[in-house]
């Protein structure tokens, strides 16, 4: 499955809705960002996509952890958020 990688420049309502859609597919969905500003917009597109999943009578709940990813040859600590139906 694919990773929906957030930056700090993301639109929250587009991430959202990619949330949603992966969701709706596969009933399983996983978001990641590196950062604070990044973080934020991926909690603020985790909470809308919520919103939206819920009108389709889904309940999803977000199960965050850290994980290390290799960038340009250094090793950096990302938030992972996985979407999965309680």
């Amino acid at each position: 499955m694919d990773i929906i990688k957030v930056s700090g420049t993301s639109r929250t309502s587009a991430v959202a809705g990619a949330i949603a859609g992966v969701f709706r597919e596969n009933h399983c969905a996983v978001v990641q960002a590196i950062g604070a500003i990044a973080v934020n917009q991926a909690v603020k597109a985790l909470a809308l996509a919520r919103g939206y999943l819920e009108e389709d009578g889904f309940d999803v709940i977000f199960i965050p952890q850290f994980v290390d990813v290799e960038i340009e040859d250094k090793i950096r600590t990302a938030l992972r958020f996985t979407a999965e139906p309680r």
